[in-house]
């Protein structure tokens, strides 16, 4: 795979992401080379530093990535905005340039959303596949880490969504930031809201009290990502709301979203809790009368942690909501067994365990969801006996 010699603008040199299985392993390499040459700073000086450069804006591209609510196959197309002869880029100045900086992001976050199908089209290169997607989340990490360096507790800002639904007390209104990628896990193309966490915020407004919401006095998130679910939740019942997630830039951008969403959301406490060894100090040291978790399972181990957990923090007669897509494709196929596997079915248990009391299968909503998904099963889990 050759080098970068000649920087090109992030809008004229990256593919469009509804048309990614036209593209090599080579050419998405190639693009994140060229990105890597720009925003990241142990790149820079090993680059040569011309005149500056700026390059010149031919379109206007306000898409999004599928950030779980957007199509897959809603991408602008790319206009040829390469410089003109003789012109020479500079890295610093590209770099400075917000248009093209905010392209850019846009364009990493989407190709982490939208890769799996493009990962695994040829079996032979499924592994350099993969390790370019890393590449593209370590990327997007490190160039929102420059800028939290100077206020770690200060997340950058995304893409702002505005969540309106149904319920019998009036419209429930979130308003969110998604942001970027953590660092350590581009799974959680995290810090963004997906398919699983809408569809079951859309059926606990619907009907807060079928979810134990309107009499729950102490309700838990696991994995809370934006808070979506967490907020929500704030306004369907009047007791306290815990919003717990792991990865540290997930959690400064989960306080940012619960800052603002107003008086309800005062009472959304954010926490951070590690599923494999959870330590439940306050907040976490009573028990929950509900549980929640959206789209959680991302390896055969988090079944499990989260089973342990739950079992800690869940209360007699509490119950846990527990929401996870159905992908038939891609590294995280058949995810969801896992959850059975782990969780027996109610009528099969003779003691008091944690199991599997109802599920739902739940179709597809248009204009919302990964590529991915074809659905969901929501998981109703408690104590049996």
């Amino acid at each position: 795979m050759s080098a970068i010699t000649t920087l090109t603008p992030p809008t004229s040199s990256l593919p469009p992401l509804a048309r990614l299985s036209r593209y090599s392993t080579d050419d998405i390499d190639h693009a994140i080379q060229n990105l890597r040459a720009i925003y990241s700073p142990r790149t820079l000086s090993s680059l040569p530093t011309p005149a500056k450069a700026l390059p010149t804006h031919v379109i206007h591209d306000t898409s999004v990535p599928d950030s779980g609510y957007a199509s897959a196959e809603e991408d602008s197309e790319l206009v040829d905005a390469a410089p003109e002869d003789g012109d020479v880029l500079d890295a610093e100045a590209l770099r400075e340039d917000p248009f093209e900086r905010d392209f850019a992001v846009r364009w990493l976050t989407g190709f982490a959303a939208r890769s799996e199908p493009w990962v695994y089209a040829l079996e032979d290169e499924e592994d350099a596949r993969t390790a370019l997607v890393d590449a593209a989340a370590s990327l997007l990490a490190s160039m929102f880490s420059q800028d939290d360096a100077s206020d770690d507790d200060a997340p950058e800002a995304g893409l702002t969504r505005t969540f309106t639904f149904a319920a019998p007390a009036g419209p429930v209104h979130v308003v969110l930031n998604d942001a970027p990628l953590s660092r350590t896990d581009h799974t959680s193309v995290g810090l963004q809201s997906w398919g699983s966490a809408i569809v079951l915020a859309e059926r606990m407004c619907a009907a807060p009290g079928a979810f134990g919401l309107a009499r729950a006095h102490r309700v838990l998130e696991l994995g809370a990502g934006t808070g979506l679910l967490s907020l929500a939740a704030a306004q369907l019942c009047y007791g306290a709301v815990v919003a717990t997630d792991y990865h540290a830039g997930v959690l400064a951008n989960l306080r940012a979203n619960v800052g603002t969403n107003g008086p309800c959301a005062a009472r959304v406490a954010v926490h951070a809790l590690d599923w494999q060894y959870p330590a439940c100090e306050p907040p976490l040291d009573a028990p929950f009368d509900v549980l929640l978790a959206a789209d959680v399972v991302y390896h055969p181990e988090h079944a499990r942690w989260i089973k342990g957990c739950a079992a800690r923090l869940l209360a007699p007669g509490g119950v846990f909501w527990l929401i996870i897509p159905v992908r038939s494709t891609g590294r995280h196929e058949g995810m969801g067994s896992t959850v059975e596997a782990v969780f027996p079915s109610g009528d099969a248990v003779c003691g008091r365990e944690l199991a599997i009391l109802g599920r739902e299968s739940i179709a597809k909503h248009g204009g919302i969801g990964r590529a991915d998904e074809s659905g969901y099963t929501l998981f109703r889990i408690g104590w049996a006996n």
